[in-house]
């Protein structure tokens, strides 16, 4: 976010100045001044399109006066009830303007407003890499650790469900004995994840709520992972969002995403991608019904796993390296580890949370 050298208010503060690129989309900025709370002097520009011209005064006319405590829904809303019958916004959205406009206030942040760090792969127990989920997205909420990219590593065959899913219903108790399987359960919603040692890849962001301010929880998905999107074109693969999580190419699904917003503002997006998975046994393991199936286009969930190393050639650690390469060229993230500390109040929380019946038959 900058600042421009002037400024419509009588107090000579400096004009505010918001933009947001829409993933896929336009860029949107917005300058506005504050005035007695409210907001003043709007500005909507970008290189997005509208019909007809006169809907851009529209817009700009329902935002002045609106108070600066205004909720991204709230501003969207009013942009809404601006446009003329008819009105074409394409590139961008309401919701876009509003996350432009709560940037502009700092009540949003974008990308480059935060230090990034980059934590490496390292084996380490499932359970542990979950507890350290958990432990990491508090840190950040709280302020205590930079917003933070983690890929993970693991040797024990594992399954991790989602925090809503049912254990009795996801996973076959006959194939999980005859394959060793660890069953871990995680704190954010989604699917099941059938992980052997170098069959996936995975890894977690952890960042302030800020960051996705505006953003609908639909839409953060993709926002959050556009540098994916871009290290999987460099390795030759044109990945895209099939909403709500699932990250496709016109070969099938390689992978899906999963999030958690906790109450001190800190949030955990985290993605697993097909590397190279074991079908079979994945299917014995997994109780993958047809109603799952349902709306994948598919009967078969065999058909749904579409490894990345038949598309890319490449060997694991090359395409997690390219990954973290994108992601360190994007928003300049510096290498990082787990802390004495973190690790410790994790290998405390598996004992008290991740590691007990309690929560693994949370949903029975």
């Amino acid at each position: 976010m900058t600042a421009t050298p002037y400024s419509a208010n009588d107090g000579g503060a400096p004009r505010l100045h918001g933009e947001y690129k829409v993933p896929g989309g336009k860029l949107v900025v917005v300058d506005l001044d504050v005035v007695d709370g409210t907001f003043a002097g709007i500005s909507l520009s970008g290189d997005f399109f509208l019909e007809p011209d006169e809907a851009l005064p529209d817009i700009n006319a329902a935002l002045e006066g609106l108070p600066e405590s205004s909720t991204a829904p709230e501003i969207a809303a009013a942009v809404e009830a601006a446009l003329p019958p008819g009105a074409v916004m394409f590139g961008f959205s309401a919701d876009a303007v509003a996350v432009a406009v709560r940037r502009a206030l700092s009540k949003a942040t974008a990308w480059s407003d935060h230090h990034w760090n980059i934590i490496a792969p390292t084996v380490l127990p499932t359970h542990l890499n979950v507890a350290l989920d958990e432990v990491l997205t508090e840190e950040v909420g709280a302020g205590r650790r930079n917003p933070t990219v983690r890929f993970w590593d693991w040797e024990e065959p594992s399954v991790v469900i989602g925090s809503f899913q049912s254990f009795r219903n996801e996973l076959d108790p006959a194939g999980v004995a005859r394959h060793g399987i660890t069953v871990v359960r995680r704190i954010s919603g989604g699917g099941a994840m059938f992980m052997e040692a170098g069959n996936c890849i995975t890894y977690s962001l952890y960042l302030p709520q800020t960051l996705v301010d505006g953003i609908s929880f639909a839409d953060s998905y993709a926002f959050l992972d556009a540098w994916v999107m871009a290290a999987l074109k460099q390795l030759g693969i044109d990945a895209f969002y099939v909403p709500l999580n699932d990250i496709a190419t016109d070969q099938g699904k390689i992978g899906g995403a999963a999030q958690k917003r906790l109450a001190n503002g800190g949030m955990l997006h985290h993605v697993t991608m097909s590397y190279d998975i074991d079908a079979d046994k994945m299917v014995e393991v997994l109780r993958i019904g047809k109603e799952k199936l349902s709306d994948k286009g598919t009967t078969s969930a065999k058909k749904r796993v579409d490894p990345l190393r038949r598309q890319t050639g490449l060997a694991r650690t090359d395409i997690v390296a390219a990954m973290m390469d994108v992601f360190a060229g994007r928003y300049g993230a510096t290498p990082s580890e787990i802390t004495a500390q973190e690790f410790e109040t994790a290998r405390a929380r598996v004992a008290a949370k991740f590691g007990t019946d309690e929560w693994l038959h949370r949903v029975p």
